[in-house]
């Protein structure tokens, strides 16, 4: 009966609690270890009809219960019928011949080669019914002179393969990514690649294409790394931005200024709000008799879907436009834009469009800096009269400080458990940047959208490059800085869930007993604390293994299979590179025969030539791990993990337990879903 009665005094302020019911839904499902058999979904969705039917018909005091019973469900139910709903092929082995398609996207890769991402996809052969419907090919060697433009048919010959698993079990799962995302198959390709047809007349491509031009423009009036930012920040092009401001950017906290996300959404229509309504109120007759606020209103509102439309219109971009549309509609109805109301049905449209956005760092960070910002601005607004308020002229400069550091806190520790590092002076390059970007950079760039018809963009332009040039001066100042970042530990699965419930409770819940919220934040701080590592960590590859000494994380060779080595190493929060790490005592053996030791367990890794001659001896040693495929007369009792065994289960983790060494696959943990079936 207690918890009736609390949850009677939260009366008027539940509907907050309407994504974290469907949030609940969609975490259990990807938090599943086998999708569920069609008898499970069938009993799910009795289940929710039960919980429905007792919405309607139970007792005012008991119908949220049944409610939010009815909100997980059904989040579970949309996260697993949005998984079949982005069914397709997918390639199962290694390929290597023709392909040919039509570009969708061009962007650049990790090691900074051009990519494209191509659909209907040809394969030379394959199956129609077994050909992937996207693939992504990295551009290496010279490429000639084919433009690469969005809806043009190309040809090249490529080597492509499945989505890969985990570097490690429990780690970040691209192939997850790539099956919401239809992309069947990765790659790249050392041929120039040839043009088959000239690019398409399609809406989607028109505005690709005028997305590119764009972006060419800007590059020209604007050199240098200010205009690859421009360029970033008005059509999501980043593929011009060298590798060292990228990093300066990273290491600064500052990348989340390259990303059209809600900051960026939030800045523009609230600019065309603002000049919208500033102007007409200087119009005495039109201030009188017009509703000078909806007509702003109006006017943000497909200002901020062209831009949605000319920033390629990215997951980020499309939740952030939600996020801003609601806020204006809310405004066209007379209703307060800035609640966590607003922010609740920006999320659950967010959520039932795309159930997989919950998992990204982009949903989780912008929503909960959002709900943060919200919740402390209004409490601001309700402080008592006779308490101290600042004088006017200062309320500007700290609505920007309280709004930085708010939303640095909360963002913080969730950048951290997804990219392995806090940005020791994030604060300060924020608060030296982010009043620039509202106040300068993007009131220039739509200056220069209105004036660019006329030819006169030029004044804008160049007030936007000076703005930027001083976002990118503060951010190379403040990553050259000593500790400028601080290395993390990987957190367990169930810290960044504890985190979220206990920051949910301490904004959404109403009266005193909303601080018990802070118990779940602690507790997910000492499970993070006390994070176990693996003793030793193998690729699925075969061709790396890492053993965990009181140095670091000792890796068996200084390159190759680096992607996975800097995973390793950043989930260890270890800065060192490869070739460091390589270097530290903790294996021996001549190079083609590495051994380690894990809670007394001998593992040797196989590889250069005579592999085959030394495969007897290894087995005598311990398990042996092999890039080869092994398809020799092992000893009994030999623990092989050659290529072949490693497809089946991913890369493993070997813990050292009293008990002995506890093995771990990747394929365990990940469990049987539709994007992990065995390649």
């Amino acid at each position: 009966m207690r918890a009736l009665d609390a949850l009677e005094a939260q009366r008027g302020h539940l509907f907050p609690w309407v994504p974290v019911g469907l949030a609940t839904g969609i975490g259990g499902y990807f938090a599943l270890p086998a999708e569920p058999a069609p008898y499970e979904w069938m009993a799910l969705g009795m289940l929710a009809l039960v919980s429905l039917a007792g919405t309607l018909w139970a007792s005012e005091r008991q119908a949220p219960l049944f409610l939010l019973a009815l909100l997980v469900l059904c989040g579970a139910l949309l996260a697993g019928a949005r998984a079949q709903m982005v069914a397709a092929p997918v390639l199962d082995y290694r390929f290597y011949g023709a392909v040919s398609g039509r570009i969708v996207e061009v962007d650049r890769s990790l090691s900074d080669k051009p990519r494209v991402t191509l659909d209907r996809v040809w394969m030379e052969d394959q199956a129609v019914d077994r050909t992937p419907e996207r693939v992504r090919v990295s551009l290496h060697g010279r490429q000639g002179f084919t433009p690469l433009l969005p809806g043009r048919i190309v040809m090249m010959t490529a080597h492509l393969s499945p989505p890969p698993g985990p570097s490690e079990p429990g780690g970040f799962s691209f192939r997850r990514l790539a099956w919401f995302a239809r992309l069947g198959a990765v790659g790249y390709t050392r041929n120039p690649v040839v043009a088959l047809a000239p690019a398409e007349g399609g809406a989607a491509q028109m505005l690709s294409r005028a997305r590119n031009a764009l972006s060419a423009a800007i590059r020209t009036r604007i050199p240098g790394d200010s205009g690859a930012f421009a360029a970033a920040i008005l059509t999501g092009d980043r593929s011009a931005i060298s590798r060292r401001t990228l990093q300066a950017l990273r290491d600064s906290n500052l990348a989340h200024l390259l990303a059209i996300s809600g900051l960026h959404m939030g800045l523009l229509s609230g600019f065309v709000f603002a000049a919208t309504r500033f102007g007409l109120a200087l119009v005495p007759p039109v201030a009188l008799r017009w509703p000078v606020k909806k007509i702003a209103a109006g006017v943000a509102l497909p200002a901020a879907a062209i831009y949605l439309a000319l920033s390629g219109g990215n997951v980020a971009t499309q939740r952030a436009f939600v996020m801003v549309a609601v806020m204006l509609v809310a405004v066209l109805f007379d209703r307060r834009a800035l609640t966590l109301r607003a922010v609740a049905l920006a999320a659950v449209i967010v959520l039932v469009l795309r159930p997989e956005s919950l998992t990204g760092p982009g949903f989780q960070m912008s929503f909960a800096a959002t709900a943060a910002l919200v919740a402390v601005f209004g409490f601001l607004r309700n402080w008592p009269e006779d308490r101290w308020r600042p004088p006017r002229w200062l309320r500007p400069v700290l609505a920007v400080v309280i709004s930085s550091v708010v939303a640095g806190l909360t963002t913080a520790p969730i950048a951290a458990a997804h990219f392995n590092q806090v940005a020791q002076y994030g604060l300060l390059a924020n608060l030296l940047s982010v009043p620039l970007m509202g106040t300068v950079v993007i009131p220039a760039a739509v200056v220069a959208a209105i004036l660019a018809p006329f030819g006169l963009a030029f004044p804008g332009l160049e007030v936007m490059r000076l703005g930027i040039a001083w976002i990118l001066g503060v951010a190379h100042w403040v990553a050259g800085l000593d500790g400028a970042t601080w290395p993390v530990v990987m957190p367990a699965p169930a810290v960044l869930p504890l985190l979220a419930l206990g920051g949910v409770w301490l904004i959404l819940w109403q009266g005193r007993p909303r601080l018990a919220g802070l118990a779940p934040i602690a507790a997910a701080f000492i499970l993070w604390g006390v994070t176990e590592r693996p003793a030793l960590l193998i690729a699925d590859s075969g061709g790396l293994i890492g053993v965990l000494t009181s140095q670091g994380r000792v890796l068996s060779k200084p390159g190759g299979d680096g992607f996975v080595a800097r995973s390793w190493l950043e989930n260890d929060g270890d800065a060192a590179t490869q070739p460091v790490a390589h270097d530290r005592a903790g294996l021996t053996g001549a190079p083609g025969m590495r051994r380690a030791e894990v809670a007394g367990q001998g593992v040797v890794q196989l590889s250069g030539r005579g592999w085959a001659n030394r495969l007897e001896r290894a087995c005598g040693l311990g398990w042996v791990v092999t890039a080869r495929v092994v398809n020799l007369p092992v000893p009994s009792g030999c623990v092989l993990l050659d290529r072949r065994a490693l497809r089946q289960t991913g890369a493993i983790a070997v813990y050292a337990d009293r008990h002995g060494p506890r093995r771990v696959s990747a394929r365990q943990i990940a469990g049987t879903r539709p994007w992990t079936r065995v390649q």
